[in-house]
């Protein structure tokens, strides 16, 4: 089959890898429909993450259709539509009854193969998902396929970027990047209830899709973004601050904008080696401050019904649709946000 595989630091290689099998009788092959490409694929990309294995196949999003099934799985039959989230869950352990999906005692990344351990992602033609039946999920009739398969990432991240903000009625929102996610946490903080959005970023086109969802876009290379929230706020700043970029810059600018007493909610894959506020800072600002890996399993279910409602045009995001044959030139799109690119999904 084909495939995009990781090659080496801003090297990707569309090739002919090995067609996946089933290992264990909980597991199936799914028909990749459609995939994406994620930004947290470009930490990979840049060599930000570093340990994936030369050939790995890329890619954590993905949706298809169920074309082999192991002798235990119960929930997912040959032709079932699926979405999957990024991780493999089992549903049982500690963690996933916890709701944190994303820590499943068992589970697995997809994209991420080192030292010849782990799973291979979805920017293929096929894809292995094991632990089927606790990890995917079937797509309502009705929920359009590209908005669908958002639902496996960047659309739950968002949500849970917002919950762990404590967005509620009324709350004054910013929200630090306006890529997928950032795009994504405005609609979760407007489904939240939060009152006013400001959205900061630098890019035209992003901008104007945070502003098409709801936020009042601010250019944060503009000196005068930082006094329209202070006087929007009495000067104090704003409740919450969604960060959804993962770098030290926008860790800076959501300590500039957040009130005393505010929480900071980073959806952003930070890779530094510390944080850009001190101990000092945060006690000063009696701040709350809440990272991790989305349990996106968990948040599927809940954001599917929004899918199938279309009650947002959540497929604006996308700029460019590509066959999978062309994901190597999605890759230096979206790497280098060349021709307005905010979004790649790829179809094999």
């Amino acid at each position: 089959m084909k495939a995009i595989t990781f090659q080496e630091v801003e090297s990707v290689s569309y090739e002919s890898v090995p067609e996946p099998e089933i290992r264990a009788p909980g597991e199936v092959i799914l028909r990749v429909r459609l995939s994406a490409i994620c930004g947290s694929d470009l930490h990979v990309y840049h060599g930000r993450e570093t340990g994936l294995d030369r050939g790995t196949v890329m890619g954590h999003e993905m949706l298809g259709e169920v074309v082999e099934a192991g002798p235990s799985v119960r929930r997912f039959a040959v032709g079932d539509t699926v979405v999957c989230p990024f991780t493999t869950s089992c549903g049982d352990c500690f963690f996933c009854r916890e709701g944190l999906t994303a820590r499943c005692a068992k589970g697995q990344l997809f994209g991420w193969v080192e030292e010849g351990e782990g799973l291979h992602g979805g920017q293929a033609e096929y894809a292995r998902v094991p632990l089927a039946d606790s990890t995917l999920v079937a797509i309502p009739d009705g929920a359009p396929i590209e908005e669908a398969l958002l639902a496996g990432d960047i659309l739950s991240t968002g949500f849970f970027c917002a919950d762990r903000a404590e967005v509620k009625p009324g709350s004054t929102v910013a929200v630090v990047g306006c890529g997928p996610v950032g795009l994504m946490a405005i609609v979760a903080a407007r489904e939240l209830g939060a009152e006013k959005i400001f959205a900061f970023d630098s890019l035209g086109e992003r901008l104007s899709l945070a502003a098409g969802f709801g936020a009042q876009p601010l250019d944060h290379l503009q000196s005068e973004s930082l006094e329209v929230v202070r006087e929007a706020t009495e000067g104090r700043g704003v409740d919450a601050v969604l960060e959804a970029v993962g770098s030290p810059e926008a860790t800076r600018l959501a300590i500039d904008v957040v009130r005393a007493g505010g929480t900071i909610s980073a959806a952003g894959v930070h890779t530094e080696p510390r944080h850009a506020f001190s101990p000092v800072e945060a006690y000063d600002k009696n701040l709350t401050y809440r990272t991790g890996r989305c349990p996106a399993r968990a948040y599927i279910d809940r954001v599917l019904p929004l899918v199938r409602a279309q009650a947002y045009d959540l497929a604006t995001i996308i700029s460019h649709r590509l066959p999978l044959a062309e994901g190597v030139r999605g890759y230096e799109l979206f790497a280098r946000r060349l021709d307005g690119c905010t979004k790649v999904i790829l179809a094999p």
